[in-house]
């Protein structure tokens, strides 16, 4: 449901249209070079800009320019791409830039890709900016691993050429048909100025400036994040494809086509982590959208999939989509425990997924809110097979029992608890956060655990300390969930590939076969053959079960009326510039 009153025209207001809006997590910071987590590129994809965008109405997706003046020259063999920049874009305002205006070039995008091969910044991006492939960028990171000298910013690559102030050339050492999608995702590939790294140092990630609509303009860690209009943003007008039986996305065209954005003058986000203060907050009127509205709510506040009557009487609308995402947890294929690639430990790895009743955990904590997950692909990707089914989804505690007597995983000091096969005693050390939802879920895999006779204890810790704690290989096990941002399958499966270990793959598993499946499906344009590997890549990822998936989840947003244009993303994070905010309407 969309609030669009069409008929109306903008009505013109003295007082700022501000956005409120709500984090269930808290951010981590904002160098694009530096983060992964969905809440910090949240507030980067306002304030950065990739060369390319998804068009935010079209259904199925559609890339189009955004700071590039059109789609890229593309050579026949997928490994040239040449993107020409709109003149005229200038960074937002900043100290750095000593009073000057500082256009975009692109060189800056060239300096902003060199940066995710520094190593100095450890950048989580890395592995997808490696596997793209771009040629003397990996080299480069060696020589600054070698050398110990700092990474050469100013050395020219063969994969990166600039060939004059507004055309980037990039050059890749294999075929990669779906690049340019990768320069669509702006809150991790948008332009950074280097005079503003250089400037701000290593208080980058409190300094983000962009060439975006929105500036940061305050920010208190962890409590509430602020941005504003960027003054000095160009001249840029609401557009859009949506299809032509898109009535939703027809009307919101109609609605908005030619007004300049963004509509909005400030977000003010609050990161509010307990579920129950965050949905008294909304329902007081305090936020203005709550995204994603907690299962514990779901029931009264969009029973039966409508709005509940108390709230559709304030003219609260929502939106429901699955959402290119999934929910996983992982074991640490190096920890002496549950690690390893014998048959014992994949059978204990297989065992502990067996014993966890997916279907329950989606009725008592997700409220229906979920299907489960058959494989580690994302709905609304390339490889996705709704039709695949697995025994990643399967309980049965009697099968689990069974592989654990079968590899010698018994109680053998009576204690009523399962022990090693050597006799040391066998317990699931595991990660978890201080959430209402995570304790809810940690329950109920307690008692699974319990039910099979396995000793389980929760180690609690903020989300970003697990995170850090997880990359560095110091977790025995870990639950978290992770969104799409572009439309290929391949990226859920870099959370096994061998050159994602400290990054994406927090499982820390290698399998050469799986590497090489991995290898071709870049190379391979759409089709057949490349789902054929999909499957291939999945079977393997059953077997050895490294990461036991569960869900793939259910969004429910819900939105007070004078917020006007609403539509959820599918696998990008900016839409405040796409929606208006009518104060008219919050008047009695």
């Amino acid at each position: 449901m969309l609030n669009l009153a069409l008929a109306q025209a903008p009505v013109p207001q003295s007082e700022p249209k501000v956005l409120r809006y709500t984090f269930r997590i808290a951010e981590t910071g904002f160098d694009p070079a530096q983060i992964n987590d969905t809440y910090s590129r949240i507030i980067t994809s306002e304030i950065f800009e990739g060369l390319l965008a998804y068009d935010h109405l079209a259904r199925p997706i559609k890339l189009k320019p955004l700071t590039a003046q059109a789609l890229p020259e593309v050579s026949s063999d997928f490994r040239t791409f040449t993107f020409k920049i709109k003149p005229g874009i200038f960074f937002a305002d900043d100290p750095a830039f000593k009073g000057q205006k500082r256009e975009l070039t692109a060189s800056d995008y060239a300096y902003s890709l060199k940066r995710f091969a520094d190593p100095g910044h450890k950048s989580p991006a890395w592995g997808e900016i490696e596997q793209s492939g771009i040629i003397g960028l990996s080299a480069l990171r060696e020589q600054a691993q070698k050398q110990k000298k700092g990474f050469d910013y100013d050395r020219e690559i063969e994969g990166l050429r600039v060939l004059d102030r507004y055309t980037l050339q990039i050059k890749l050492d294999a075929p990669r048909p779906r690049f340019a999608a990768v320069m669509a995702i702006g809150d991790l590939y948008g332009a950074v100025a280097r005079e503003v790294v250089e400037y701000y140092g290593d208080k980058i990630m409190q300094h983000p400036v962009g060439t975006g609509p929105f500036k940061l303009a305050a920010w208190r860690r962890s409590s509430l994040i602020t941005l504003e209009r960027n003054p000095t943003y160009r001249e840029r007008y609401y557009d859009a494809e949506p299809n032509p039986d898109d009535a939703e996305g027809q009307a919101l065209l109609a609605r908005f086509k030619g007004r300049r954005l963004p509509m909005v003058d400030r977000v003010e986000v609050a990161v509010i982590e307990e579920e129950q203060p965050r949905w008294l907050a909304f329902l007081g009127g305090q936020h203005d959208v709550i995204e994603r509205v907690a299962q514990e709510f779901i029931n009264i506040a969009y029973p039966k999939g409508h709005v509940a009557p108390n709230l559709a009487r304030k003219g609260i609308a929502a939106q429901r989509i699955i959402v290119p995402d999934q929910t996983y947890e992982f074991w640490n294929m190096d920890n002496a425990t549950v690690g390893g690639y014998t048959p014992e430990k994949v059978a204990l790895r297989r065992a502990l997924s067996l014993a966890v009743n997916v279907e329950r955990e989606i009725q008592l904590v997700r409220r229906g809110q979920a299907i489960r997950a058959q494989a580690p692909i994302t709905p609304h990707t390339s490889g996705y097979d709704a039709s695949f089914k697995s025994e990643m989804s399967e309980y049965n505690p009697i099968k689990a029992k069974a592989l654990l007597d079968l590899y010698g995983f018994v109680d053998r000091d009576g204690d009523g608890w399962r022990d090693m096969p050597d006799g040391s005693p066998l317990v699931i050390e595991r990660a978890t956060t201080p959430d209402s939802t995570q304790r809810a879920l940690e329950e109920i895999l307690t008692k699974d655990y319990t039910a099979i006779g396995i000793k389980m204890v929760l180690k609690t810790a903020k989300w970003p300390e697990n995170l850090k704690a997880a990359r560095a290989g110091k977790l025995m096990s870990w639950s978290l969930a992770a969104l799409g941002d572009k439309a290929d399958g391949i990226d859920s499966l870099a959370r096994f590939h061998s050159g994602q270990v400290g990054e994406q793959n927090m499982a820390r598993f290698i399998n050469a076969d799986f590497d090489r499946i991995y290898a071709e499906l870049l190379g391979l344009p759409d089709g057949p053959q490349r789902e054929a590997l999909f499957q291939e890549a999945k079977r393997i990822a059953v077997a050895y079960m490294p990461y036991k998936m569960h869900v793939h989840r259910m969004h429910t947003d819900m939105y007070y009326p004078w917020v006007i244009g609403y539509r959820r993303p599918v696998f990008w994070g900016n839409w405040w510039e796409y929606v208006d905010i009518d104060n008219t309407l919050k008047r009695p």
